[in-house]
């Protein structure tokens, strides 16, 4: 053992779960080593950044490596590619992976060189003595080395390790999946398997509605439907012609009656509709003692239900198991092992009898309808013996699978009598905002639940602090003496839910960054300046500052109106999970008959920045996903089912909608990388209420803030 002694608890997670160095790298006949990862391409970059991590610390080049992610016959179990801890705790792991790598090959080839370890220098995979013309590479020591079942949890140092020794980004890191998406077939949708079957399944428009007439006999008989398959409440028709296929399907829906046993609620609006659900309550936080306070202000605000709402409708393809190869399943999914473990359990199969192969596909923001996919052409697959290609039609994506949970949040806090918050409450009403496969208890999967016999679907839970779900970032991170926070978790919500995108923090920055607002303006301070004052985090404080300079916020004037237009400035500011990433957000807005964003200013401390580019694609995008939850979205429904279920009746942000962005990245604060995926959620929501509350003195409390809303403000304010 070397180093200090063994700290588990510095250890990741993914090293834990996998601690042989096989498991992580490998050297393939021809030379390459193989790299092996559990955090897959969502778009997000991350296979160039792990690709980076991997050359700078074993000292090669990108041509000179072999990348597999997501592949359960030969990748590390690393959970979910989620959390925003792809590069925290996946980039932490194949970094020390690599490491230790080459520190094996190190020492060999220091014996082979006749040389000390120290004065071993690595270039392109070739290591060198004091003799420049004589090395030797990883290939040709590859039979020397034992690396295999290397343990790498007795070689943790406990200390944090640097990734990536802040190499600089260039034209070999840039990222290899963006012309192959723009050009070709990269997508999973494109992958074609010899002899398969294109497969529609027929689902209603809420996920427990069930088929109480279907006129098989009809639908059997509709150009391109080949075959029809029926499993309980579980109903597909199959063809070899996808076009006839399509057209099939939009007759056959209406050739079945769908029925929902429990009748959903009228009131769709979640400051209306949440405190009438059943719910849990407890008291996850109370610290401080309280005191007497000069004066006290409360607020509530809600943000609806939300779809991923992804332009491409999910895919997956499978092909039965023969011989000695499993069922193997294509899939996009956050959490290939976790899937092939679900859809072994539905299908009563052992756990090696499925295969599941990572492929890119629709963006993914969290639990979107990846596995449920994937199991409707594993078990087709696997019941009619034939390759099964699946793809879900719109209609599917807006009302059976999964929605981001919606929330409503009641704040309450009380001034000193020098002007200072003294006291902090906080009540949250939501439902569970994780229920992906391997969660909790049973099976979740949509298609399982409708089998013969079904599957019962789980009962919902949510996690807990300091990671959270609907608690994510309730705690305000500003100095505050007292606090309380009031959960009143609804575990039986009448929409399925399940994680989207930073979870609860999107409706709890934005309460909380809209109440600070609120509070300054009754304290009559500057909105920045007041939370600057309840701030002793240096990190933090740098970060807000920031904004403010490259936004020119003292220029901000109060109430300005030009014209018909009025124009605000608003600031929204979070630390993720209160524990990870820094973001602070400034937006300019102008409205006439509608709000129309036409700049946003984004300040983040993300740590050590290992992919520039990657790091930019992620805020950005965050960015513009949260204007348009903020502006556009929203989920609703009537007796049967949900109605927003195409883009007329769930809109989302256009391309021409999207504003100006400038991002000011904070560097050299730490050798630590932290999450960046949802670090702007929240912040965007605030700063866009609070800009809207600067440009026509307005308070937006209720999520989105659409022509109507805004229409109905006025006129209640008039």
């Amino acid at each position: 053992m070397m180093g200090n002694p063994i700290n588990k608890q510095a250890m990741p997670s993914s090293i834990q779960k996998n601690p042989r160095l096989g498991q992580w790298l490998g050297i393939n006949s021809d030379g390459k080593i193989a790299i092996y990862s559990g955090k897959v391409e969502l778009g997000q970059g991350i296979r160039a950044s792990l690709i980076k991590i991997a050359c700078v610390q074993l000292g090669i080049n990108p041509s000179q490596l072999l990348f597999t992610a997501g592949d359960t016959s030969n990748c590390p179990d690393e959970l979910y590619t989620a959390g925003s801890q792809s590069i925290e705790v996946g980039g932490l792991s194949l970094a020390f992976a690599c490491n230790e790598f080459r520190r094996l090959f190190t020492q060999m080839a220091a014996k082979y060189l006749c040389v000390e370890d120290a004065k071993i220098a690595v270039k392109d995979g070739k290591f060198y003595g004091d003799n420049p013309v004589r090395s030797v590479s990883y290939s040709d020591l590859s039979d020397q080395v034992s690396y295999s079942d290397h343990q790498l949890d007795q070689f943790w140092s406990g200390q944090a390790f640097n990734l990536i020794n802040h190499c600089p980004d260039s034209d070999s890191y840039r990222r290899d999946d963006i012309l192959k998406k723009i050009s070709s077939g990269a997508y999973v949708h494109d992958l074609e398997l010899p002899k398969m079957l294109h497969a529609r399944i027929l689902r209603g428009r809420h996920y427990l509605a069930i088929p109480k007439h279907v006129q098989e006999e009809n639908i059997r008989a509709l150009k391109g439907v080949e075959i029809f398959f029926r499993s309980g409440n579980f109903i597909a028709i199959l063809g070899k012609n996808e076009a006839h296929l399509v057209e099939a399907y939009e007759k056959a829906v209406d050739l079945i009656e769908w029925v929902i046993t429990d009748a959903l609620p009228r009131e769709c609006e979640s400051k209306n509709l949440l405190p009438k659900l059943p719910y849990i309550s407890s008291l996850p936080i109370a610290v401080g003692t309280k005191s007497e306070v000069a004066l006290n202000h409360t607020a509530q605000y809600s943000r609806p239900y939300l779809a991923h709402a992804a332009i491409g409708p999910a895919c997956a393809l499978a092909k039965p198991s023969c011989d000695d190869d499993p069922l193997t399943v294509w899939s996009h999914t956050q959490g290939s092992h976790f899937l092939g473990r679900q859809i072994a359990k539905a299908l009563d199969l052992s756990e090696d009898k499925v295969r599941i192969i990572h492929h890119p596909g629709p963006g993914c923001y969290g639990h979107n309808s990846a596995d449920d996919v994937s199991f409707d052409a594993a078990l087709l697959a696997h019941k009619l013996n034939l390759p099964i290609r699946v793809q879900w039609m719109r209609q599917d994506e807006m009302c059976v699978s999964p929605l981001g949970s919606p929330g409503l949040v009641k704040l309450q806090a009380g001034f000193s009598k020098d002007g200072e918050i003294a006291s902090w409450m906080a009540e949250v009403w939501s439902p569970t905002h994780i229920s992906r496969p391997g969660w909790g208890e049973g099976v979740n999967l949509l298609g399982a639940w409708s089998i013969d016999p079904p599957f019962s679907k789980p009962p919902t839970s949510d996690p807990a602090l300091p990671a959270g779900g609907g608690l994510r970032n309730i705690r305000p991170y500003y100095d505050i003496p007292s606090l309380e926070v009031r959960h009143h978790f609804i575990s039986d919500s009448p929409l399925r839910t399940s994680a989207l995108r930073s979870l609860g923090a999107h409706v709890n920055i934005f309460a909380i960054e809209s109440f600070i607002e609120e509070l300054a303006e009754i304290a009559k301070v500057d909105s920045i300046e007041f939370r600057l004052r309840h701030l002793n985090d240096v990190r933090a404080i740098d970060c807000i500052q920031s904004v403010a300079r490259i936004a020119n916020w003292a220029e901000r004037k109060m109430g300005l109106q030009e014209k018909q237009e009025a124009r605000g400035l608003g600031v929204g500011f979070a630390r993720y999970k209160n524990s990870s990433a820094y973001c602070a957000v400034v937006i300019e807005v102008q409205i006439e008959n509608e709000i129309r964003v036409s700049h946003v200013w984004i300040a983040a401390d993300a740590g050590a920045i290992i992919h520039r580019d990657a790091l930019l694609n992620q805020i950005e995008g965050g960015v513009v996903q949260a204007l348009s939850w903020s502006l556009k979205e929203q989920i609703c429904w009537d007796e049967g089912g949900i109605t927003s279920k195409s883009w007329d009746e769930y809109p989302i942000l256009n391309f021409d909608e999207v504003p100006e962005l400038t991002v000011e990245l904070i560097e050299g604060s730490t050798d630590i990388s932290l999450g960046s995926g949802e670090l702007a959620c929240g912040p965007v929501a605030a700063a866009l209420a609070n800009a809207v509350s600067h440009a026509l003195g307005i308070r937006a409390r209720h999520l989105p803030l659409t022509p109507d809303r805004l229409a109905a403000l006025i006129n209640e304010s008039a």
